[in-house]
């Protein structure tokens, strides 16, 4: 922040010396909001709640743990409105600006030190400020030739609410909401947890006010949660059943049921030593880990079980198989650490994911290596049976025989098993080009953001109409459960959003992009509006970036995209983000005249600014209450305030008193941009569009790349990666180096451990034909190949390094009994 301020002082002297000092602020927020809620009752009016909210709702959520800021939208701010009259004003030639400057020099409170005697200590205060609404009108206001008449006099003094500037909705209803965001690096479920309940405690306090929660972005974190927990509950059921039917022997179930625990449980450890949450990265890790810990319990028991049948009592047989795949054991965990650990170390936006995940999967695998060299064995050891009446030499299965007499004839043609092993792999290397690609997958959550942008100059009452007109149209819909509004987003009354909570998903038939679709149609009819739907992180599907110095080149550029996109499949609701020019009101000054009467520019600009928008809030007065200040806006009427005739009219203050500001000046219409959009110091326009439901980001742009203007874009004229196409070149660069590195790390653990620098070759050999059947069960299913596919990918390649590892160090250890290398056998050791 120091670097900033200290930058910002730098060029403080070439910014207007009217404008306020710079606002430099840390961003402590973490994501969007975190719940949005809204409030109404039948006993207030928006002022009222607006003040409960401000007060009461943020001192408490406030003081909650990892809640870092409390915004409002709708209501408004109680004022003391001090609406002078210009035709006295001019009658009695004082300035809009004089009057406003002796209101804030007479209604203040001044301490004046303290007052120190023998046996106490007090401190000295002048208060100025008005007790009432009477007495502010009683204020003396000195005029230029040395009377003094009343505020009164002057001005219609109200005590009401200031300008609106913000209008929320719930289902058409006008209500006044806030929304919550937490700090970073906090947990959003304690914190939602937190919010929740004081929330719960307020409406209990407060039974007149209904308190409504919109939305909470919590909600489907929680899902996630719940759905990765029964996943672990399913799987390790699953193992214990899968033992008992393979074993029949109730005991082995048991051991297993005991180790999967222990295996898990150090996951937790470490990640809580690491700072990690339980968040959709590391959920997903133990989701899938899952395999690999239930894996190593199978094969530690099973060939327990092996050891039994050979008649060796339950502890010489627990010695004997640990024995017997120890070696196979290590080296299967440390080719698996050595594929995922390498991924932690991942920088950019992609480590981020990868990180966490590789930590997760590691700590799991070791953990599960702990509990397979020791605690299975001890638990078999003490638990199962010896062979006896309930333990018989299991037959063969018909799968198995199926398997011996396929692998035998593999043994005897070799060269056509390799041969279609080629083919294989290069039929899964041609699946690659046909596969969608892409970032994200969007997960259906049941909640839609629409952002809407009227022209430049709407009035607030003009976008709430607007939104008012999409909540019912959305609400038409069955899958909606209710709409909320906000009319004036960002202080531009142009600007609007509707958030739409649909109703759970077994109570709708449809799916969250397909209603965006059929909305997305509904609303295309609607003029004059630009709407986009924002995905969670509150960017558009397609955000395609156009840099340059000349903005007539920019817009030319986007406007032939925009034409030429139009074709490609899968792009719905094309825009083109570009500043709209916006009318605006302009002062010519006379400058021999204004220097002649002693009228400067920023006397000029001070009188208009109070005369269109009031005194900002540094330049008014304040009106003290017992727990809180109220603002003494100075404003003229809206009459004057609307037209540029009466606004001529106005005296500015000027070397002897004050002169009409037509006299050295005059108003004319004319058009700018609003707002001027920078990308790496060079003007930014950016075409914007919806994905349609079946297609994915990947595809389209390849498809928009290829477009005549992409391949020839004006010189000077930059298209840098932005948003999810950056981070999926991103992910694609970064999982190719992992799995590289991560190949290379195998091989070396695979060397060592073999002590050959040929089997582990062996082994590797089956990590790229395995990518087929993952390729094709993609293609197959219409998925797409995204972060979540390539974390599988890699857990892939884990499990297949496991496998094979397995089997070769198997037939090893069989060749050196001397069992001949073509006989296939059913695994027994």
């Amino acid at each position: 922040m120091n670097d900033v301020r200290n930058a910002i002082a730098q060029i403080r002297a070439d910014l207007p010396a009217g404008i306020d000092e710079p606002l430099i602020e840390r961003v402590d927020v973490e994501g969007g909001a975190l719940a949005y809620y809204a409030l109404e009752s039948p006993d207030m009016d928006t002022a009222a709640l607006s003040w409960f909210i401000d007060d009461t709702v943020s001192r408490r959520l406030l003081a909650v743990s990892g809640v870092q800021q409390i915004t409002r939208s709708g209501g408004s701010k109680r004022e003391i409105t001090v609406t002078l009259r210009p035709e006295r004003l001019e009658s009695l030639g004082i300035s809009a600006a004089q009057i406003n400057s002796q209101l804030v020099q007479t209604n203040v409170d001044v301490p004046a030190g303290r007052l120190t005697t023998d046996d106490s200590e007090s401190s000295l205060r002048v208060p100025g400020s008005a007790t009432d609404i009477t007495a502010l009108a009683a204020t003396p206001i000195a005029l230029n030739d040395g009377r003094r008449v009343p505020l009164g006099e002057l001005a219609d003094i109200r005590d009401g609410h200031g300008e609106i500037r913000s209008r929320a909705r719930l289902n058409g209803r006008e209500v006044v909401g806030f929304s919550v965001y937490r700090s970073k690096g906090t947990s959003d479920t304690a914190v939602a947890s937190g919010v929740e309940q004081t929330v719960a405690a307020l409406q209990t306090e407060n039974p007149h006010i209904r308190i409504r929660q919109i939305h909470s972005s919590v909600d489907a974190t929680r899902e996630n949660y719940h759905t990765a927990i029964n996943t672990l509950i399913e799987g390790a059921v699953l193992t214990v059943l899968v033992v008992y039917l393979f074993l029949r022997d109730w005991r082995a179930p048991l051991v297993a049921a005991i180790a999967l625990p222990l295996s898990i449980l150090p996951a937790f450890l470490v990640m809580r030593l690491s700072g990690y949450t339980l968040n959709s990265v590391t959920l997903l890790g133990l989701t899938l880990v899952i395999g690999i810990l239930v894996d190593d319990a199978i094969v530690e028991i099973e060939n327990i079980d092996k050891h039994l049948m050979l008649g060796k009592r339950p502890y010489q047989a627990a010695i004997d198989a640990a024995d017997a795949i120890g070696f196979a054991v290590i080296a299967i965990t440390g080719t698996i650490v050595a594929v995922f650990l390498p991924v932690s170390f991942t920088g950019g936006m992609i480590g981020q994911y990868f990180s966490q995940f590789g930590t997760t999967v590691s700590a799991a695998v070791l953990a599960s290596l702990l509990t397979t060299r020791l605690a299975t064995p001890l638990l078999a050891a003490y638990l199962l049976a010896p062979a006896g009446s309930n333990h018989h030499h299991k037959p063969q299965g018909c799968l198995m025989r199926a398997y011996l007499r396929l692998l035998e004839w593999t043994l005897r043609h070799r060269k056509t098993t390799l041969s279609a092993a080629a083919l294989i792999l290069a039929a899964s290397w041609q699946l690659l080009p046909l596969l969608p690609t892409g970032f994200m997958p969007r997960a259906d959550t049941g909640f839609s953001q629409l952002n809407i942008n009227l022209p430049p100059g709407s009035t607030l009452a003009q976008t709430d109409a607007t939104l008012r007109h999409l909540s019912d149209i959305a609400n038409r819909y069955p899958a909606v459960a209710h709409t909320y509004t906000i009319a004036g987003t960002g202080g531009d009354t142009a600007k609007g959003e509707i958030l739409i909570r649909l109703r759970p998903h077994q109570a709708r038939a449809q799916s969250l992009r397909a209603f965006e679709q059929q909305l997305r149609n509904d609303l295309a009819a609607i003029p004059d509006i630009r709407f986009a739907f924002k995905n969670e992180e509150a960017q558009r599907d397609i955000n395609i970036i156009l840099t340059g110095q000349d903005p007539a080149a920019l817009s030319t550029t986007a406007h032939t995209l925009k034409q030429q996109i139009q074709n490609v499949a899968g792009i719905a609701n094309i825009q083109i983000n570009e500043p709209l020019p916006k009318t605006e009101q302009r002062v010519r000054l006379n400058p021999q005249e204004a220097a002649r009467l002693g009228v400067t520019p920023q006397a000029v600009g001070d009188l208009l600014r109070l005369a269109t928008l009031g005194s900002s809030d540094s330049e008014s007065a304040r009106h003290n209450l017992h727990d809180r200040q109220i603002t003494i806006r100075t404003i003229l009427p809206e009459t004057v305030r609307r037209d540029p005739t009466q606004l001529q009219n106005l005296r500015v203050p000027a070397a002897n008193g004050s002169v009409p500001l037509h006299t050295i000046a005059t108003l004319y219409t004319a058009s700018g941009s609003a707002t001027i959009s920078r990308f790496d110091r060079e003007r930014r326009i950016s075409v914007e569009a919806d994905l349609k439901d079946g297609y994915t980001i990947g595809s389209v742009l390849d498809a928009v790349n290829t477009l005549p203007i992409m391949q020839n874009l004006p010189a000077g004229i930059h298209n840098p990666e932005y948003g999810d196409s950056e981070y999926m070149n991103e992910m694609f660069e970064q999982f190719g180096l992992a799995m590289g590195f991560g190949v290379l790390m195998v091989y070396l653990v695979l060397v060592l451990l073999f002590r050959d620098i040929l089997q582990p070759v062996t082994i590797l050999t089956a990590l790229p034909l395995s990518l087929g059947g993952a390729l094709g069960a993609l293609l197959a299913y219409g998925a797409a190949l995204d972060l979540s596919s390539v974390i599988g990918i890699l857990m892939l390649m884990s499990i297949v390094t496991k496998n094979s590892i397995l089997l070769v160090d198997f037939v090893i250890e069989n060749r050196r009994h001397g069992m001949a290398r073509d006989r296939p056998h059913p695994g027994r050791r």
